[in-house]
């Protein structure tokens, strides 16, 4: 391969990992995080160009084509994908960055076959990078078909499932450990391939909707890595850094997901929660008390005289596309001095920060989001505890049900409050497929109906109280 022709760009390529580093620090605050997404950016564009430099890459007439393909693509799509959208859109620009990697690799084992140095020290970051891109990119598609209820968001679950999966992964390793053997032929890579996208597809197969942000996070990170080895493949810098940050932050966060419903990575993924429960396990869930429900009006007045509001926001909010409903409710009761925070649950909605970007949208401030750590305390001493949407992190199952799927996951205290409104659109269970025991408590009033129509109502009865 030829050296870079252009003397300095390789300190453009440090640069852009340097402003990938500070754009991801800035991304953990909600009040800096458009700063960081421009610094990324600003790195990616300088990224795109050195390369276009780098004579050992491609002709600039490739990267043209690309660009002239793939950006009208990108950009349309983020302009006209709706919000409520947004976690089927990361699953699937995840699962193109997967896909890429497994595709560079593909492409570097044909030049090698060609050029006839094929070896086993080159052939390790090629399988690597084919397996993980592969199980990245058939995984997401399968994520985003369940978000996109393109299937069912439900575990599809069958005998002999985790067997299955076993021997796919075994028959994997045995063609690698072929090829690495010397018998590196383009029959065996093609394999890999096809192996590798299937064991995508059945591993994630049997996770539920309600386990999506912590999938959503995890194939995130494979990219990460896929992207990261290929980096080494391709004696790529920026490669490796930007790989290796997506794979780090990644990890962490699906272990932070994961911590936040109090369960391990391997029940999220072979656990298969989100089942129908079966039994005690659904019955346990409810106390056959009494549901008692109310109107617009009896709400907005008991809002419009609170001292204090806690706003809990949850799926049933993204799928009404009531964020801009709640703001407007939020901004009548601040005229009437109540006090309004949002408590933000980690795992609300379908991928990670889904109600954070929501509601960022809605211009809600920052300063009135809170996580759970920091709300929790405050519910005791709350007059109202406003539920849209959320479902199975209200549900107090989790505390003192046993056999419960949710037992032991992290809540938000919302029955500790003086009052709690739930709006949603019907009885049925949340992603779990468990009774939420929360309607049947005696301070909980129920306003069924779409969200944003009932949040609507809500504001325009406290503007008029």
């Amino acid at each position: 391969m030829t050296e870079l022709k252009l003397p300095g760009l390789e300190y453009v390529y440090l640069l852009t990992g340097v402003l990938f580093i500070i754009g991801l620090k800035f991304l953990s605050s909600p009040a800096r995080a458009k700063t960081g997404n421009l610094l990324a950016g600003i790195g990616m564009i300088l990224a795109v160009v050195v390369t276009g430099l780098d004579l050992r890459i491609v002709t600039w007439t490739d990267i043209i084509i690309g660009a002239v393909i793939g950006v009208p693509i990108g950009y349309i799509s983020a302009r006209m994908v709706k919000m409520t959208a947004m976690p089927q859109m990361v699953a699937l620009f995840n699962g193109a960055g997967g896909g890429a990697a497994a595709l560079v690799s593909a492409g570097e084992f044909l030049r090698m076959q060609t050029s006839g140095t094929t070896s086993a020290a080159e052939l390790v970051p090629l399988l690597l990078s084919l397996i993980i891109g592969a199980v990245s990119f058939a995984g997401s598609l399968i994520a985003f078909a369940k978000l996109q209820e393109l299937m069912t968001g439900r575990p599809i679950t069958y005998p002999g499932q985790q067997v299955v999966n076993a021997l796919v992964v075994l028959a994997i390793v045995a063609l690698a450990v072929m090829m690495l053997l010397g018998n590196a032929n383009p029959a065996l890579f093609i394999a890999i391939a096809v192996l590798a996208a299937v064991l995508g597809v059945v591993g994630v197969l049997p996770i539920g909707g309600a386990d999506m942000p912590v999938v959503i996070s995890l194939l995130n990170s494979f990219t990460g890595v896929a992207v990261a080895i290929t980096g080494f493949v391709l004696n790529s810098t920026v490669l490796i850094i930007s790989g290796t940050l997506v794979g780090a932050s990644g990890t962490l966060l699906t272990m932070l997901m994961s911590k936040a419903m109090n369960r391990s990575l391997g029940n999220v993924l072979f656990g298969a929660f989100g089942a129908a429960p079966k039994g005690a396990a659904a019955a346990a869930a409810t106390g056959g008390g009494t549901v008692r429900s109310a109107s617009p009006e009896d709400v907005a007045t008991l809002l419009a005289y609170s001292r204090n509001v806690i706003v809990v926001p949850g799926y049933g909010m993204a799928v009404a596309q009531a964020q801009h409903a709640v703001r407007e409710l939020s901004a009548a009761l601040e005229k009437r001095g109540v006090d309004v925070k949002f408590a933000i649950h980690p795992v609300a909605g379908r991928m990670p920060g889904h109600m954070n970007v929501l509601l960022a949208e809605a211009n809600v401030p920052y300063s009135q989001l809170y996580e759970m750590d920091q709300i929790n305390p405050e519910f005791e001493h709350t007059d109202v505890a406003l539920v849209i949407g959320a479902n199975d992190v209200t549900n107090p199952a989790a505390r003192n049900v046993a056999n419960s799927p949710i037992y032991g996951m992290p809540i938000l205290d919302v029955d500790k409050s003086a009052n709690i409104i739930v709006l949603k659109r019907s009885m049925n269970p949340g992603f779990a497929g468990i009774d939420n025991p929360l309607y049947e408590n005696p301070k909980t009033m129920m306003l069924f109906g779409d969200a944003k129509d009932s949040v609507s109502k809500l504001a325009a009865g406290v503007a008029t109280a």
